[in-house]
């Protein structure tokens, strides 16, 4: 597996917000922050007999589960938006690797170059080989 400070997308470094959004994401997937989230409510249960009244009661539950889920979605979306481009990436090559060999085979199997037509207008090959040229 890659090493979290190291850009999954082919070479570089993520930035120390992706880094943060990685670890927190991979922090966040485990057993333990799910007992944070129920230690946090046990915790907060018996605080009624605490608070002054009911409202300030939910109040405090309302904002705490707030902020974490605020700042969690942010943080989640950074990392899925990541994994999202690296998956593509992947297909891409693989799309392209596998147009390449239809080619390659196309003389001995002419139906390939049809196919490879269709795979090519499907998955936009053209348009993304041009636009990767500099």
């Amino acid at each position: 597996m890659d090493a979290p400070h190291h850009n999954r997308r082919g070479g570089g470094t993520l930035s120390p917000f992706d880094r943060f959004a990685t670890t927190t994401s991979d922090w966040a997937s485990r057993a333990g922050f799910f007992v944070f989230c129920v230690a946090l409510v046990v915790i907060w249960v018996p605080s009624i007999l605490v608070l002054p009244s009911i409202d300030t009661w939910q109040l405090v539950i309302n904002t705490a589960t707030t902020i974490i889920t605020f700042l969690l979605v942010a943080l989640l979306q950074n990392t899925q938006r990541r994994s999202d481009a690296a998956v593509q990436q992947k297909l891409n090559a693989i799309a392209d690797a596998l147009s390449d060999l239809m080619g390659e085979l196309s003389a001995e199997y002419p139906e390939l170059q049809r196919h490879r037509s269709e795979l090519a207008d499907t998955v936009g090959l053209e348009k993304r080989e041009g636009s990767n040229q500099k």
